[in-house]
């Protein structure tokens, strides 16, 4: 099974972003998942910006069924956290302008002032907010 590069580029970002708590579990999807693989092709490879999945790209051929399924996992798993951030940046985006606009993003800095602030915040954020945190 090949790996597409839309999906590649898609863990590129989110390897990128393993700083957050949601990314975080998303890598660590991949980590266990390509555990072998990480050991046996990539060993010498710096974690970061996006050579690990290079490594991966240039070793296709070799990657485990688990190790693939990690990857699609991974890859369905990170659409799921862009489509909720889309979301709540479309439901929230004056609320957050308004209101946390002062709040420097990443970590979940921003959601968290949403939700500090859900007395202030319009009922369609709230809403959002509440959607995507359940």
């Amino acid at each position: 099974m090949k790996l597409k590069a839309s999906m590649v580029s898609a863990i590129a970002v989110l390897m990128s972003l393993s700083g957050t708590v949601s990314a975080q579990g998303i890598v660590e999807t991949v980590e266990q998942g390509c555990e072998t693989e990480i050991t046996t092709y990539c060993s010498q490879v710096s974690p970061g910006e996006g050579r690990l999945l290079a490594c991966f790209y240039a070793h296709e051929d070799k990657l485990s069924g688990q190790c693939q399924y990690a990857l699609y996992s991974a890859s369905a798993q990170l659409d799921q956290a862009v489509s909720a951030l889309d979301y709540l940046a479309t439901q929230c985006r004056d609320d957050i302008l308004k209101l946390c606009g002062e709040v420097q993003v990443g970590e979940g800095r921003v959601l968290e002032c949403l939700k500090s602030n859900s007395a202030s915040v319009s009922a369609a954020c709230n809403q959002a907010v509440n959607d995507v945190t359940e």
